[in-house]
């Protein structure tokens, strides 16, 4: 059942919905232009005191969004699950770096209520679940009314604020294929200070051991450019490279040239650049149990 409130606007009509199942919602978004409203904490700070002049498309009644699933070829977290959940949630060690990430968004209030799928949506270079669900290669599932498509995380963000939801779309769940789920994972955040806290830059690696030798990883970096990228180029560099102290070495040295470092008021390029590089060592070390820390500038 939906439930509806309607309001004048200055040009047209404001509409609030709340829809109780997925094909409900669906339907709504297939007849008009809604704003989707989820966990609400990033909603409302851009809302501010401002009147709406959009409709509202309220998804927190649709259980079906929310939990973790596994399945013979994915882990399916629900659009709506919380960053809570997902650090209560029994997952294999890869899913540590998603964890630490989780731990970092806001404060654990925050945490309780705010979805994956809407930091995914929010587009913002300093995502802190982005760089994470890219080491697992996670693809991010679209429905609408008429169809279902899945999309690699790194198309479906495509620039700061900039996604590739088309019109009648939500995502519903963010998927990460088995094969992509082993080994284990670590991520560092770089900030003013410790809590509360957007990133300067941020780093999530995920690495598979064999007999001291690295025999595959992934690596992403956050906040360096408009949008978080996996660097090709160190994990080409470290692939089969042994476990000693050479490693970080190996990944000074190795091109990043996936990265366009932004400025800002929390750092410049060149400071993004160099601190890219050792928070990345730092994750790398992390993820094979070799530091333990979070990084503070």
């Amino acid at each position: 059942m939906v439930r509806f409130w309607e309001g004048s606007g200055r040009q047209s009509v404001i509409r609030y919905a709340k829809p109780t199942t997925v094909d409900e919602a669906l339907t709504l978004l297939g007849e008009d232009r809604w704003r989707i409203l989820a966990g609400g904490t990033d909603f409302y700070p851009a809302q501010g005191a401002k009147p709406f002049r959009d409709s509202i498309l309220d998804i927190n009644g649709l259980a079906e969004l929310r939990g973790i699933a596994e399945t013979d070829e994915n882990w399916r977290i629900g659009a709506r699950t919380t960053w809570t959940d997902i650090v209560r949630h029994k997952l294999p060690p890869a899913f540590d770096a998603l964890k630490a990430a989780a731990r970092e968004v806001g404060s654990v209030q925050i945490q309780n209520v705010a979805s994956i799928a809407g930091n995914l949506c929010n587009a913002s270079p300093a995502a802190d679940g982005v760089p994470a669900l890219l080491t697992l290669d996670a693809d991010v599932e679209l429905r609408s009314a008429a169809a279902i498509r899945h999309l690699p995380l790194g198309a479906f963000i495509l620039g700061n604020r900039r996604t590739a939801l088309q019109p009648g779309e939500m995502v519903t769940a963010i998927r990460v294929p088995k094969r992509s789920a082993v080994g284990t994972s670590a991520f560092v955040k770089l900030g003013a200070r410790r809590y509360l806290v957007i990133s300067i830059a941020m780093a999530a690696a995920r690495l598979v051991v064999e007999e001291g030798v690295i025999a595959d990883m992934a690596i992403a970096v956050g906040s360096c450019s408009a949008v978080a990228r996996r660097l090709v180029g160190v994990e080409a560099a470290l692939c089969g490279h042994r476990i000693d102290e050479a490693l970080a070495d190996a990944v000074l040295s190795a091109p990043m040239d996936e990265l366009s470092p932004i400025a800002d008021v929390r750092g410049s390029a060149e400071y993004r650049e160099q601190a890219a590089r050792e928070i990345v060592v730092r994750a790398v070390r992390q993820a094979i149990g070799l530091d333990r820390g979070k990084v503070a500038a």
